[in-house]
């Protein structure tokens, strides 16, 4: 595949920690669009220093819309989309170019992440593989819990073999700020679905005791985190603290039913 054929999309608020990270992994591609949600920091003079990029200012609402925006206002029919805190591995770019011209029928490529704390890379991780690139007549941005998911709309899928880093430098605050926020969503999400179609992933969760603890020995043992060293302890505490804060909030809602629902539109930029 050419890859003049393929825009990068990123989206972006107050990431100046990440940006440049990002952006010098992208400068084969003839235009990157970044959407901005307003930043207060240098995010948009970092963006300026990149010739290939072509910046657009949204004030945010949701993170669908968002994307879905950043997706209209590409050039070409396939998408590259990525969070700021993802950096292209190493011939990423070389697997994208031997891709079939003709796509072969395939609408959407999956990609999996190799997962850095401080800039140290971990043995393993929890993030899923994701739908990075793919044609935009045929795929759309649809809500799902506190984030999105891509929905590909009848074609087949396939994988990438070249793995994304997924490297956030941001003060952990920030990750502490958002996280409260994604709970919120996803709390709602989990309850207002019958346990009927909730995955078993889920079903747990909703439990708001068994999530927390299966996380903590999961990441920590079967994801070998405790050999990652500080780094791996890092990681796990992050992701129990993220089911603790998710259980808390299921907890509001059942303590507290009239607890107002979170406006999505109150959320920053993906901070995973």
């Amino acid at each position: 595949m050419r890859l003049d054929l393929i825009t990068p999309l990123i989206l972006t608020w107050n990431e100046e920690a990440n940006l440049c990270r990002c952006l010098e992994r992208v400068r084969w591609a003839a235009q990157v669009v970044v959407v901005d949600s307003g930043s207060t920091d240098g995010t948009a003079a970092l963006a300026a220093e990149f010739p290939n990029v072509h910046l657009l200012v949204r004030p945010f609402d949701d993170h669908t819309t968002q994307w879905n925006f950043g997706v209209d206002a590409a050039g070409t029919r396939w998408v590259l989309s990525l969070d700021c805190d993802y950096v292209l591995g190493t011939g990423f770019e070389e697997e994208l170019a031997g891709l079939p011209e003709n796509d072969d029928g395939v609408d959407a490529y999956f990609a999996s992440f190799r997962y850095l704390i401080f800039g140290k890379a971990l043995r393993s991780c929890l993030y899923p593989p994701r739908a990075v690139l793919f044609r935009k007549d045929r795929c759309r941005y649809v809500p799902d819990g506190h984030t999105q998911m891509l929905q590909i709309n009848g074609g087949r899928t396939s994988h990438l073999s070249t793995r994304i880093d997924h490297d956030d430098r941001k003060p952990l605050s920030r990750w502490f700020s958002s996280q409260d926020k994604y709970a919120k969503l996803e709390a709602e999400k989990l309850l207002a679905l019958p346990p009927s179609e909730l995955s078993a992933q889920d079903r747990i969760r909703r439990t708001m005791i068994l999530g927390p603890v299966l996380v903590f020995f999961y990441t920590l043992l079967a994801r070998q985190a405790v050999l990652d060293g500080w780094a791996g302890w890092f990681y796990t505490f992050q992701r129990t603290l993220a089911e603790i804060m998710l259980s808390l909030r299921l907890l509001e809602r059942k303590l507290l039913p009239s607890v107002p629902p979170v406006n999505s539109s109150d959320l920053s930029q993906p901070n995973p």
